[in-house]
């Protein structure tokens, strides 16, 4: 009886482990990754939405809020790799107006949202369709050091009249881009 109780709690310990792992996007390790701090908290599915009316119709965008826990996450980005921009679902834009990020048009819809470090100093926001990933516009992101640390990672949307920001804060770094909507 004692063997069929053990049994059957590894096998549950197991099918938890793996069902935890499922669509989080984990990724193996990277080679120099800092393991979180001894005593954190584990990362919970905690998400954050980014909220703004421009030109008189909404703008959002839902993504998880991961934490930095004592490591410089943008700092560790490789040059060239889309980076998902928050943690376990993707990260997704809802837009019922048009926008136009400096010549850059996004028709009103759905997208889902990532950022490439182009080189040492530059991003880019990748606007992809959502139904299939396809590229429907690479933003140049302007890129600002903060004086103080961002624990969580943010998006902001801000919107005034016709014309909007995106801004992403985390670390000692900002990434944002203006638009407009009609």
């Amino acid at each position: 009886m004692r063997m069929r109780i053990a049994i059957a709690g590894a096998a549950l310990a197991l099918a938890v482990s793996s069902f935890a792992q499922q669509g989080t996007g984990a990724q193996p390790a990277q080679p120099g990754a800092q393991p979180a701090p001894q005593g954190a908290e584990p990362m919970t599915g905690a998400r954050g939405e980014a909220k703004a009316t421009v030109a008189g119709k909404p703008v959002s965008i839902d993504y998880g809020r991961p934490s930095l826990r004592g490591r410089d996450m943008l700092a560790q980005a490789q040059v060239g790799q889309a980076w998902r921009m928050g943690m376990n679902a993707a990260t997704t834009l809802k837009t019922d107006a048009d926008l136009d990020f400096g010549g850059k048009a996004v028709p009103k819809g759905e997208y889902v949202l990532t950022a490439t470090k182009v080189d040492a100093n530059g991003w880019m926001l990748n606007v992809l369709a959502k139904a299939d990933r396809s590229k429907v516009a690479d933003v140049p992101l302007t890129v600002e050091k903060l004086p103080q640390s961002v624990e969580q990672f943010t998006i902001d949307l801000t919107g005034s009249g016709n014309t909007g920001d995106l801004k992403l804060t985390w670390g000692t770094t900002a990434l944002h881009t203006a638009f407009t909507a009609k």
